[in-house]
């Protein structure tokens, strides 16, 4: 048998001006994010409107959304006929699902090692590989370079992909939720006569499918922005990556807004794509990194 309380009027009242507020915070909440959405957006828009309009129409007065003459796909026209950007966009995509790929299993097998592997000095290893997160990158280019040129990997694909396989920050990640994982799996699979290796390929990374996903997209979309790194590296127009092709594109147009706007567009396409289909796996890996036993 259930009793069920009498409430005064006094607690109805507190209990309806309560549920009001939640609702009056969710609203306030929503139109935050919509505000920040929109003032997100905006150069966006802008950046694809630009694209589309003639040059004259970039530099009309008063300006305006919807251009005079009309829209025009001219200017994506003339920067697919000044660049190679098939050839641009492969070597971006080879080089990022690369890099993407052994950053993955280099972070994961040191943050397992770290996390799962007792070992003397362990902590202190965690925290050396947490220092590299503190070392701009612009301080290695020259020491970089240097090694690039003794090994002859100039103007290859491993000369790109090499100095960008270094991730303190995927290691993290990765740590971060081997610890939150029960330690009874392993014990079992030990009992069972499994490997540590065994152990981390068929129990911990099925498992940590929500940050594989998170570490792969964010690597994938900063590899693909990198342009330092493979403007040192490479000379040859054939080897450039997107950032570094559309950059030389860019410095012969002078001041044209259009074709500018155009190239970034092009070059922004594809993580944007990214974006789309795994902004989910994306938010899920952030989430879980956080998850303690």
């Amino acid at each position: 048998m259930t009793v069920t309380e009498a409430r005064t009027p006094g607690e109805i009242q507190e209990k309806t001006a309560g549920s009001g507020r939640r609702r009056l915070g969710n609203w306030v909440a929503f139109g935050v994010l919509l505000l920040a959405a929109i003032i997100w957006l905006i150069p966006l828009a802008w950046a694809i409107d630009t694209a589309l309009k003639t040059e004259a129409d970039t530099t009309a007065i008063p300006v305006s959304w919807i251009p005079a003459s009309g829209f025009t796909f001219e200017s994506f026209t003339q920067v697919l006929a000044a660049g190679n950007l098939l050839r641009w966009y492969f070597n971006s995509a080879l080089t990022s699902s690369a890099i993407t790929i052994i950053v993955v299993i280099l972070a994961s097998l040191a943050a397992f090692g770290i996390s799962r592997v007792p070992f003397r000095g362990r902590n202190l290893v965690f925290w050396v590989i947490l220092a590299g997160l503190m070392v701009p990158p612009q301080v290695l280019i020259v020491p970089l370079f240097t090694e690039m040129d003794f090994f002859r990997l100039i103007d290859t694909y491993p000369g790109i992909i090499l100095p960008q396989i270094a991730s303190p920050l995927a290691v993290f990640i990765f740590k971060q939720f081997f610890d939150g994982l029960p330690h009874e799996l392993e014990d079992a699979a030990r009992v069972d006569g499994a490997s540590r290796l065994r152990i981390y390929w068929q129990i911990w990374m099925p498992l940590s499918r929500p940050v594989i996903a998170a570490v792969a997209i964010f690597t994938f979309v900063l590899s693909w922005n990198n342009f330092i790194l493979p403007f040192i590296m490479v000379t040859n127009t054939e080897m450039m990556t997107i950032p570094v092709g559309l950059a030389t594109v860019q410095s012969s147009y002078g001041v044209r807004y259009a074709d500018i706007m155009a190239s970034a567009v092009l070059g922004g396409l594809p993580l944007i794509i990214v974006f789309l289909f795994f902004q989910r796996q994306i938010v899920q890996g952030i989430a879980n990194t956080g998850l303690k036993s």
